[in-house]
């Protein structure tokens, strides 16, 4: 079993940051898979940004990229969210996945965090 929790949301103006975090624990190594999702009220969930085990690729929704940057830190069990240049309709409910699969931005991932609200107001 893999838990994650993540951690970081808030509220903020447009234009503003936020980085989320994503603890891991339980059986998770660092050849999983790690993924952001995001779900606004009334919309599907969706995904933002993957990462391989090693750390070396990373694929981004068209939506986030030049705007948002994943990374993983494999000694800390830890995922990471960097988001900058913040708009509203980055609003909703960031969720962190983890699989041993590469779903891509498919919520189709085994393990999933309680997540973190972020709220941008314009």
């Amino acid at each position: 079993q893999v838990q994650l929790v993540e951690s970081g949301g808030g509220s903020v103006q447009a234009g503003g940051s936020l980085r989320l975090s994503c603890a891991a624990s339980g059986s998770t190594d660092s050849t999983y898979y790690m993924a952001w999702f995001r779900q606004a009220p009334g919309k599907e969930r969706e995904g933002v940004a993957l990462i391989a085990g090693a750390g070396r690729a990373t694929f981004y929704a068209d939506s986030v990229k030049g705007r948002f940057t994943i990374s993983r830190d494999n000694a800390e069990n830890t995922l990471y969210l960097q988001m900058n240049s913040l708009k509203p309709e980055d609003t909703g409910m960031y969720y962190c996945a983890a699989d041993r699969i590469n779903y891509m931005l498919i919520p189709r991932y085994n393990y999933w965090g309680q997540g973190t609200q972020v709220t941008v107001s314009s």
